[in-house]
């Protein structure tokens, strides 16, 4: 039985919202269809979340289904489901029907065979593993690349490279991405330091000025240590950047640049553990972007560096 649930209005208001970040920011609708489905996921509520799901549940089916067949198996009714397509951007239901099937037939034909949604058993063996994880990271690779806006990079590589100070910000495993991008700046010259602990995080924003740069990591958007330190560097008049899996998150709606990343979560790695290879994917593009900015300098700090420990280097051949 179709349920014709009416979505509310703040409920649609916020759908229509999420459909007009979507196309702003993304561009071709048939790129990235499912990564932006399962990031608008956690932004719908009630008729329109039903769908979301049960499309993420069974993509191919979804492609196969019409209009009505959709609404039934997601409990909900065909305009609900036209609700849905514009909120992730599509004209039509049909647009989202070849954007879905285009993105599975590519899955199928680079290879990414993996149910990247089976649950991996205790006794699975390290093989069967070793499959989820590399087609999990992959397909994350690929969604954030279409998911990534390349303007947003470059006005954050713009910033760093002629930024005074960067402050980079994070909690737990995002501290741990923002220390190796704060690794890569500092050894190209970029004045940059990586704040784990809040306390101190918020006395080091608390002294930066107009110029200067703060980037935020947190892949669900709502770490409330990463969230008060980047609003404390933003309300120093500094750029403020948010690296995060939602568009619609406190962490992004505060910041000035947002650099998207997508995740495939798998028994074991939930969508913040998953999320770690696509994020300093971005960080290592954005760091060589500045580093393309500032060439020179750049070279010219990343031989000194290299020098400066090169003495520590166990010479070839030696016995250890």
């Amino acid at each position: 039985m179709v349920d014709h649930e009416a979505d509310t209005s703040a409920g649609t208001a916020v759908a229509d919202a999420v459909g007009v970040d979507r196309r702003g920011a993304l561009g071709v609708p048939s790129d990235g269809v499912l990564a932006r489905v399962r990031t608008g996921a956690d932004e719908l509520t009630g008729a329109l979340r039903r769908v979301a799901e049960h499309v993420l549940s069974d993509p191919e089916a979804a492609a196969r289904a019409t209009i009505v067949e959709l609404a039934e198996r997601s409990g909900t009714s065909p305009a609900t489901v036209t609700r849905f397509c514009r909120a992730m951007g599509f004209d039509g239901y049909a647009d989202l029907r070849l954007g879905i099937a285009a993105e599975t037939g590519r899955a199928r034909s680079a290879g990414w065979t993996v149910d990247i949604g089976r649950e991996i058993q205790p006794g699975d063996p390290l093989e069967r593993v070793l499959e989820q994880i590399m087609a999990a990271d992959t397909r994350a690779m690929h969604d954030t690349a279409a998911l990534l806006d390349l303007g947003e990079v470059e006005r954050a590589a713009v910033a760093i490279a002629g930024a005074s100070r960067v402050n980079i910000f994070g909690a737990s495993g995002s501290a741990l991405v923002g220390e190796e991008m704060q690794f890569s700046l500092h050894r190209i010259g970029v004045a940059a330091w990586a704040w784990n602990d809040v306390h101190s995080g918020l006395a080091a924003a608390a002294l930066l000025r107009p110029g200067d740069v703060a980037l935020g990591i947190s892949h669900s958007g709502q770490t409330r240590e990463a969230i008060e330190m980047l609003a404390e560097g933003g309300s120093r008049g500094a750029t403020t950047i948010a690296l995060t899996g939602f568009r619609r998150s406190p962490l992004a709606e505060l910041a000035d640049i947002v650099l998207l990343t997508a995740s495939h979560a798998t028994t074991f790695r939930p969508d913040a553990l998953s999320a770690r290879h696509p994020q300093l994917v971005v960080l290592d593009l954005l760091y060589i972007a500045v580093a393309q900015r500032t060439h020179d300098r750049a070279h010219a700090a990343f031989r000194r560096t290299a020098q400066a420990v090169d003495g520590h280097k166990a010479a070839r051949g030696a016995s250890t």
